[in-house]
């Protein structure tokens, strides 16, 4: 714009970032002297901004704007506002003499308008996912932005190589959200065989702000070392099997899966344990099965295990998308709780060790004294009954067939077979045992 001798420069439209600088240009070509300077916000009714009169006043009516330092006539506001975007007026009254000095000098008015456009950077981006398999359904939201930002989704490698995802099977919606808007993308994707860590991120991007967002989704396999592929019964599939016995615990590797017990793996006879499944590292959450023998499976991170009898293998499955994994989980039984049973190599039958072990003083006299007596009894009921019959004890030619009723035949000191049987009993209950099959 050229008035008199002076050209105003300004741009029609001006952008901004909020809470940063705005930069609204209004300058003179060539550099005069100024008499005033105003600048005006326009809307309903022109707000004045700012004022400046040389010789007295230099007052900012808003107080987050101000002469800028690249010259004396162009505005600057900060920080800026997304309520400061709108129509500006700049008003510059200069002295013009028309370069003829023996004239009064005589006061110009100059005027431009302009446009100040306001972006806003996305204020939040969320990611979710729903998984079916090895298909994945994902999400990507960014909130808050103006005007609104682009969405792409990249994959990385392993080796840290980043490839976009082709746009197929995408969908996206833009939803206005007040002077702002919210944006959202959906993908599906399809995880590879043998695939163990996926890392894959929406990208968002806001040009007008020269802002890049990224979102990362990292889906991690469940793992275990020392595996070998197996078929079980339960499964249609091959699955990665091994042993806790196979695992090395010092290594923090992320994905592998991890068994606790409470209190041990090694228990006393009758105790109950609690085994306790994680994962570090594997995302998303694996699901966890556990099972002994053909048994119904029961779900969740934790097994509890009432009054443990015998030695059991327990089995554990973790799954995720990615992958799924069984480990082997041995509970032993402290060999310390059977010392009272000795097996016997000669007869198999269990022997019995000395049954006056742990017994104090006065519970083995009592013991002896008891023994006595039954004896004495015993043999003076045997000699009363004999002589009430009238025979001969020893005499070999009236000794009559006599009957023992093992129902009430009392209790001799020297009736070991009744203890030996016993001990045979609890024997074979404990041979009997079988170990759970895969």
């Amino acid at each position: 714009t050229l008035i008199g001798t002076v050209d105003l420069k300004y741009d029609d439209v001006s952008y901004a970032t909020v809470h940063q600088s705005a930069f609204l240009r209004c300058g003179m070509m060539p550099v005069q002297p100024i008499k005033e300077l105003w600048w005006f916000k326009i809307g309903a009714s022109e707000e004045r901004v700012y004022y400046y009169d040389p010789t007295s006043v230099d007052a900012a009516l808003m107080k987050r704007a101000r002469r800028s330092s690249r010259d004396n006539t162009s505005l600057e506001i900060h920080p800026t506002h997304l309520s400061d975007e709108g129509e500006y007026k700049c008003r510059i009254v200069v002295w013009d003499n028309t370069g003829n000095s023996t004239e009064p000098s005589v006061p110009i008015s100059k005027e431009a308008r302009m446009m100040l456009k306001v972006n806003v950077p996305p204020e939040k981006v969320e990611i979710t996912h729903l998984t079916s398999g090895r298909n994945l359904s994902l999400r990507c939201k960014s909130e808050g932005a103006k005007p609104p930002a682009d969405i792409l989704w990249t994959k990385t490698s392993p080796d840290g190589v980043e490839t976009e995802i082709p746009d197929l099977s995408k969908t996206r919606e833009i939803e206005p959200a007040g002077e702002l808007y919210d944006t959202a993308e959906q993908i599906f994707y399809q995880l590879e065989e043998n695939e163990m860590i996926a890392k894959i991120s929406c990208v968002v991007r806001h040009h007008s702000t020269n802002t890049t967002i990224y979102k990362n989704i990292t889906f991690v396999s469940p793992a275990i070392q020392n595996a070998l592929k197996v078929t079980m019964q339960r499964f249609a599939e091959p699955v990665l099997y091994s042993s806790i016995e196979n695992q090395d615990g010092q290594d923090n590797k992320a994905g592998l899966v991890k068994i606790s017990a409470d209190p041990g793996f090694k228990v006393p006879y009758n105790t109950s344990v609690t085994l306790k499944a994680s994962a570090p590292g594997v995302y998303p959450e694996p699901r966890y099965l556990w099972w002994v023998g053909d048994q119904t499976g029961i779900a969740g991170r934790e097994l509890h295990i009432d009054n443990l009898e015998e030695d059991k293998s327990y089995y554990v499955l973790a799954e995720n998308p990615l992958g799924r994994v069984v480990l082997e989980v041995p509970v032993h039984i402290t060999t310390s709780d059977y010392s009272q049973w000795n097996d016997s190599s000669r007869d198999g039958d269990a022997m019995v060790n000395d049954t006056t072990e742990g017994l104090d003083t006065g519970a083995i006299i009592g013991i002896v004294i008891g023994a006595l007596i039954a004896v004495f009894f015993i043999g003076f009921a045997v000699w009363y009954w004999t002589i009430r019959d009238g025979t001969h004890v020893f005499s070999p030619k009236k000794e009559k067939p006599h009957t023992i009723d093992e129902e009430t035949v009392p209790f001799r000191s020297t009736d070991k077979p009744l203890l030996r049987t016993i001990s045979t009993q609890t024997l074979e209950g404990r041979r009997s045992r079988r170990e759970p099959s895969i």
